[in-house]
Protein backbone atom coordinates (compact mmCIF):
# COMPACT_ATOMS: atom_id res chain seq x y z
CA UNK A 1 0.00 0.00 0.00
CA UNK A 2 1.32 3.16 -0.94
CA UNK A 3 -1.73 5.68 0.05
CA UNK A 4 -0.36 8.88 1.62
CA UNK A 5 -2.41 10.10 4.23
CA UNK A 6 -2.40 12.40 7.27
CA UNK A 7 -3.06 10.87 10.38
CA UNK A 8 -4.10 12.58 13.38
CA UNK A 9 -3.64 10.29 16.61
CA UNK A 10 -4.68 11.40 20.11
CA UNK A 11 -2.51 10.37 23.09
CA UNK A 12 -3.41 10.58 26.57
CA UNK A 13 -1.42 12.87 28.23
CA UNK A 14 1.07 15.64 27.28
CA UNK A 15 4.36 14.65 24.87
CA UNK A 16 6.99 16.85 24.89
CA UNK A 17 7.34 17.08 20.63
CA UNK A 18 11.70 17.05 20.49
CA UNK A 19 11.53 13.80 22.65
CA UNK A 20 9.18 11.80 20.47
CA UNK A 21 10.94 12.53 17.69
CA UNK A 22 14.58 11.84 18.45
CA UNK A 23 13.91 8.37 18.06
CA UNK A 24 10.72 8.60 15.73
CA UNK A 25 10.54 6.25 12.76
CA UNK A 26 9.10 9.57 11.27
CA UNK A 27 8.76 13.36 11.69
CA UNK A 28 5.67 13.54 14.04
CA UNK A 29 3.98 17.29 14.60
CA UNK A 30 2.71 17.70 18.31
CA UNK A 31 0.09 19.92 19.45
CA UNK A 32 -1.13 19.76 22.72
CA UNK A 33 -5.27 19.63 22.57
CA UNK A 34 -5.51 20.66 26.89
CA UNK A 35 -3.40 19.21 29.88
CA UNK A 36 -4.66 15.42 29.24
CA UNK A 37 -4.71 14.87 25.64
CA UNK A 38 -1.56 15.46 22.84
CA UNK A 39 -2.56 15.19 19.07
CA UNK A 40 0.36 13.86 16.82
CA UNK A 41 0.25 14.65 13.35
CA UNK A 42 1.92 12.21 10.54
CA UNK A 43 2.17 12.07 7.02
CA UNK A 44 2.43 8.47 5.88
CA UNK A 45 1.09 5.74 4.04
CA UNK A 46 -0.27 2.62 6.84
CA UNK A 47 2.95 0.46 6.71
CA UNK A 48 4.61 3.52 8.47
CA UNK A 49 1.37 3.83 10.42
CA UNK A 50 1.48 0.73 11.62
CA UNK A 51 5.46 1.45 12.37
CA UNK A 52 4.38 4.45 14.35
CA UNK A 53 1.74 2.61 16.42
CA UNK A 54 4.19 0.12 17.31
CA UNK A 55 6.92 2.87 18.39
CA UNK A 56 3.90 4.45 20.39
CA UNK A 57 3.26 1.58 22.03
CA UNK A 58 7.01 0.75 23.14
CA UNK A 59 6.85 3.89 24.37
CA UNK A 60 4.49 3.53 26.45
CA UNK A 61 1.94 5.91 25.19
CA UNK A 62 -1.90 5.61 25.56
CA UNK A 63 -3.72 6.11 22.31
CA UNK A 64 -7.05 7.30 22.44
CA UNK A 65 -8.33 7.86 18.52
CA UNK A 66 -6.79 7.55 15.06
CA UNK A 67 -8.42 10.10 12.01
CA UNK A 68 -7.35 9.67 8.79
CA UNK A 69 -7.27 12.73 6.68
CA UNK A 70 -7.50 12.55 2.50
CA UNK A 71 -6.42 15.28 0.85
CA UNK A 72 -8.52 17.34 -0.93
CA UNK A 73 -7.49 17.66 -4.72
CA UNK A 74 -9.91 20.49 -4.95
CA UNK A 75 -8.18 23.08 -2.58
CA UNK A 76 -5.57 21.30 -2.00
CA UNK A 77 -3.64 19.45 -4.75
CA UNK A 78 -0.01 18.77 -2.68
CA UNK A 79 -0.91 18.65 0.54
CA UNK A 80 -3.47 17.15 3.28
CA UNK A 81 -7.03 18.56 3.22
CA UNK A 82 -10.36 17.79 5.43
CA UNK A 83 -12.96 16.74 3.31
CA UNK A 84 -12.52 12.53 3.85
CA UNK A 85 -11.78 12.24 7.46
CA UNK A 86 -12.59 8.49 9.29
CA UNK A 87 -11.67 8.31 12.73
CA UNK A 88 -11.18 5.25 15.20
CA UNK A 89 -11.27 5.42 18.71
CA UNK A 90 -10.16 3.52 21.50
Amino acid sequence: MNDTRTYHIEVQDQVDENDLNAASPIHIQVTPADLSVTVLAVCTDQSGLIGLIRHLHARGLVLLSINSVQPDPDTHPHGPGTTNEQAVSY
